[in-house]
């Protein structure tokens, strides 16, 4: 029974070290970033550009990610929010914004996300968290106003996002599909024939 414990911890701490591995960066800048490259062989560069717009037509709603589109390349912004605290009583410690950018050429396409900036939410007086006025912190910058264990928390939960954001992304570069067509005509309901 011991043996079969200790072999549990070693799983799963490797299973810990193993999602660590793919995590943030930092860039020419000296910024966190998220960056891959992916081949795709044999798909062109106009299939890609579908598919990407694709994917954030239907993996984001509009009111969840913004997104604009530059010669064929997509860029935009968007937030989540850090939970903090014992999995019986989380709360939300803040949200962090973040950039995309999702580039494609022939056989291949790119995408990483940068820009992370931490806002400290606050309760309010009816109990609600909201976010504080005026108080931005850049996560490159976190050591010098945030405790480390909490920027290591903050840093942990954005290479999660990050990656469930790669995961989306392929899963839809992969699939060949097709943006519904939207029926411009107006169905006409006529209550003679039934």
């Amino acid at each position: 029974m011991k043996n079969v414990f200790i072999i549990l911890i070693c799983l799963l701490s490797a299973r810990v070290a193993l999602a660590q591995k793919d995590s943030l960066a930092t860039d020419e800048h000296n910024k966190y970033i998220y960056y891959h490259v992916v081949a795709m062989p044999g798909l062109p560069t106009d299939t890609l550009q579908a598919r990407a717009l694709y994917f954030l037509r239907s993996a984001y709603p509009e009111n969840k990610i913004k997104r604009a589109e530059v010669s064929g390349n997509f860029t935009g912004d968007s937030k989540f929010l850090i939970l903090t605290g014992i999995t019986a009583a989380k709360h939300v410690d803040g949200e962090i914004d973040y950039t995309y950018f999702i580039e494609c050429k022939d056989q291949k396409y790119r995408y990483w996300l940068t820009d992370f900036v931490f806002r400290p939410y606050k309760v309010d007086r009816y109990g609600n968290p909201v976010p504080e006025q005026g108080i931005y912190i850049p996560l490159e910058s976190g050591l010098s106003r945030l405790y480390a264990k909490e920027l290591e928390t903050y840093l942990n939960q954005t290479g999660n996002v990050c990656r469930e954001f790669g995961g989306k992304l392929k899963k839809y570069m992969i699939n060949a599909s097709v943006a519904p067509s939207i029926d411009e005509r107006k169905k006409i309901i006529t209550t003679k024939d039934w």
